[in-house]
């Protein structure tokens, strides 16, 4: 990484606006002075917001793991344009190679699913037990239908098996018994807030995932918090020093301004990844540091204390 001079920040389409008004911060069964637990906390601005998604976009680049999801919410978009005040606007071709990474066969459900697989785990193994489980059951029909030991069996290698498969068994069980069918394609014609309340009340879906699968099946605004989030906030000041996961999630999502949301969430998790300065258990990450030998978060720290963490 370059050091002690400015540099030329790559440029991004800034991500499009949601199709629903509804704020996507307010977590259902949540009173509204909950929903903004820090109204005096005035970090991040969006100035600082904006700052930090160029300088970790000109260290990082855009992450690829994540393209396919950022062009779903490109087509999304331009459809929406395309559709608003029933006027008709011509639209460029999407470039294939893009067109190529997009999400025509990933529905919401399995988003929902493959999100499940990810908790406690590395992208890889998730990913391998994704694919393992649709190998062996074709359908989300041959899922239910299946012994729980199967399943298990095949989601091994993500981890956490026996409680995945529970979890993943309960969700199609209720679904099925509640919407007559194993599909949650319904979910795009609701707003935020309804979204939320059908997701939360399947056992074992909690605020993250359910704000993973707005964010990236969805293409709602909202700004999911796992723990590389959660410890580089808390690192660069952006939440207090008492604030949990759950705190954390409402504040960022009420300071972040929407059309930042999407880019600014995929880098600090992509930078949590790579930069073990920025995370309180640095020691124990095993993957090299490629930062280099600063790294650009420093410049938003206003503490003294956690610049000399990060600087080490």
């Amino acid at each position: 990484m370059q050091k002690g001079r400015k540099r030329k920040h790559p440029q991004l389409p800034s991500s499009p606006s949601t199709k629903s008004p509804t704020s996507s911060t307010k977590i259902t069964g949540v009173n509204d002075t909950a929903d903004e637990p820090y109204p005096h906390y005035h970090r991040p601005t969006p100035e600082e917001c904006r700052a930090v998604r160029d300088d970790l976009l000109a260290l990082h680049g855009f992450p690829q793991q994540f393209a396919k999801y950022r062009k779903e919410r490109e087509i999304q978009k331009f459809s929406d344009l395309n559709n608003s005040d029933g006027n008709s606007m011509k639209l460029e071709p999407l470039d294939a190679s893009d067109a190529s990474g997009s999400l025509q066969n990933e529905s919401v459900l399995d988003g929902l699913v493959s999100t499940i697989l990810s908790q406690n785990t590395t992208d890889v193994n998730s990913q391998r037990a994704f694919a393992s489980l649709k190998a062996a059951f074709p359908t989300w029909e041959d899922v239910l239908a299946a012994e729980s030991k199967c399943i298990e069996d095949a989601i091994r290698c993500g981890g956490l098996a026996p409680t995945k498969a529970s979890c993943i068994r309960n969700l199609l069980s209720c679904l099925l018994e509640e919407k007559g069918k194993l599909c949650l394609e319904y979910l795009r014609d609701l707003s935020v807030d309804e979204i939320k309340s059908e997701l939360s009340h399947f056992k074992g879906i909690g605020p993250k995932t359910v704000a993973c699968v707005l964010m990236f099946n969805l293409q709602q605004d909202d700004f999911p918090v796992d723990t590389h989030v959660f410890q580089i906030a808390k690192t660069i000041g952006w939440v207090p020093a008492v604030a949990d996961r759950k705190k954390t999630y409402l504040h960022l999502n009420k300071r972040i301004p929407d059309d930042l949301k999407f880019d600014l969430n995929c880098l600090i998790f992509t930078h949590g990844k790579a930069c073990r300065k920025c995370i309180k258990e640095g020691g124990k990450q095993q993957k090299e540091d490629s930062s280099g030998d600063s790294c650009p978060l420093l410049n938003y720290c206003e503490n003294s204390n956690l610049k000399k963490k990060i600087m080490g």
